[in-house]
């Protein structure tokens, strides 16, 4: 089941979104301001985000910013009451796949979603990146373990497919911040320990290829 997060802060254009896209079969998530929709999107798998530019806390485009820059895939349609042409061009330039104007049709946006989801499906990609028992599948971001499909979050996927891209190499904490959470990521070092957790206990015991260097960071070796 396609899963979409709905980042809206008018409480009643999200229900009415919400009930139209689960009575379509999808599963739906929502938040009210910029920073909870991130929290959502960096703990859950999403397939597509329905983003309102003029929201709270963060606004629809610094959300599409941070996305875009360790995420090309999923999909973004960006809502908004403004309908001028420089703001469709930021919003597509910023990496949008789409831009809807309030208000629109239930029927056009599910439409859209559709189409949307279904590119996603066709440029599902032959090519698995593969490390001893574990298959990568980047197109539709699944990981597969002796060919059983294992679900990890956005940032567990984003820092698994980081280690492995650069297998055999020692990569310091600071150097997977910058790739995994961005180069504006002003938190503590540490939570790269806490997300090596999450991913050492869900590969298990018995894949244990996640190599703690002391003092310096992770390596991942064949």
């Amino acid at each position: 089941m396609e899963h979409i997060l709905i980042i809206e802060d008018d409480e009643k254009i999200s229900r009415v979104i919400e009930l139209e896209l689960e009575f379509a079969g999808y599963k739906v998530s929502k938040a009210y301001t910029g920073r909870e929709g991130l929290n959502i999107y960096e703990t859950e798998q999403i397939d597509l985000i329905l983003l309102d530019v003029m929201i709270p806390e963060l606004n629809g485009l610094e959300v599409l910013r941070r996305i875009r820059m360790t995420d090309s895939q999923v999909k973004i349609i960006m809502l908004t009451a403004r309908d001028t042409v420089i703001d469709k061009v930021g919003g597509l330039d910023g990496g949008a796949n789409d831009y809807m104007t309030k208000p629109f049709e239930i029927e056009e946006l599910l439409a859209r979603i559709r189409v949307h989801l279904k590119s996603a499906e066709v440029k599902m990609s032959s090519e698995i990146v593969q490390f001893k028992s574990i298959e990568i599948h980047p197109n539709v971001r699944e990981v597969y373990l002796d060919g059983v499909n294992i679900e990890l979050t956005q940032k567990e996927y984003d820092l698994l497919y980081y280690f492995i891209e650069n297998k055999n190499q020692v990569l310091d904490r600071e150097q997977i911040i910058e790739h995994v959470w961005g180069y504006d990521y002003t938190g503590d070092t540490n939570i790269v320990d806490v997300y090596v957790r999450y991913i050492r206990k869900k590969l298990g015991d018995s894949h244990d290829y996640i190599k703690s260097i002391r003092g310096i960071g992770y390596l991942i070796k064949e």
